[in-house]
């Protein structure tokens, strides 16, 4: 029985991955224009490229369908194991909402290194917000009111993105502290904002340097 719950979540996180390993802005852009996103401006497999590529319209398409594949991967997760739970040590069973959060965790890995396209994806920022807000709507809510305020302030996507990941936890920390909100889903916001971060490390270097481009102009960089 155990085994068998063992290949489930296997397979799961498997289909997760598969879920956001979809290209959305590589299609688009091939199907538009016949070349390589990721060889035009920063080379980007994301959304923001895919605006600089083909219009803001296209990158506010690409985005939404990237943000719900971490919906997506973190709903049939919990579809599929309809909480179901397996004991591990005596107080603590692994179940439904970890396996979900792994599920978003896959489903970023799967846009940041997309098996279909040679693992060269985008940065996880959208699929990370549709995890996020699958797992705990209101602080998903709040991050993506956050961005859009950064945005609209400054036009630095890669500024509102990272400001938007940290504001969540505004929300995560005094629910799981004070309401016994599930601590699972404060080491998937964890483990997302040190990926985010990383794959932004060039951003934030140009941030501080004062060289990072303002969306409303197109950027080789």
């Amino acid at each position: 029985m155990e085994l068998m719950f063992l290949v489930k979540i296997v397979l799961i996180l498997l289909g997760c991955y598969l879920i956001g390993s979809i290209p959305f802005s590589y299609i688009f852009t091939k199907m538009e224009t016949g070349k390589d996103i990721r060889q035009l401006y920063s080379g980007n497999a994301g959304a923001t490229n895919a605006s600089r590529v083909l219009g803001r319209w296209y990158g506010m398409v690409i985005g939404v369908l990237d943000f719900c594949k971490g919906l997506a991967a973190v709903f049939l997760a919990g579809f599929i194991m309809q909480h179901s739970y397996i004991p591990i040590g005596e107080e603590y069973a692994f179940g439904s909402r970890a396996v979900q959060s792994l599920a978003g965790l896959a489903a970023i890995a799967g846009h940041l290194y997309p098996i279909f396209i040679g693992f060269r994806g985008g940065k996880g920022v959208a699929t990370f917000f549709g995890a996020l807000t699958a797992l705990v709507p209101l602080a998903g809510m709040v991050g993506g009111e956050v961005f859009l305020i950064i945005f609209l302030l400054y036009s630095y996507v890669s500024l509102g993105s990272i400001v938007a990941v940290a504001s969540t936890y505004i929300v995560l920390v005094p629910m799981i502290v004070f309401y016994g909100f599930p601590w699972e889903y404060i080491v998937f916001t964890l483990i997302g904002t040190v990926i985010i971060a990383y794959k932004h490390r060039e951003n934030i270097k140009r941030l501080l340097s004062g060289n990072e481009r303002s969306s409303r102009r197109k950027s080789n960089t």
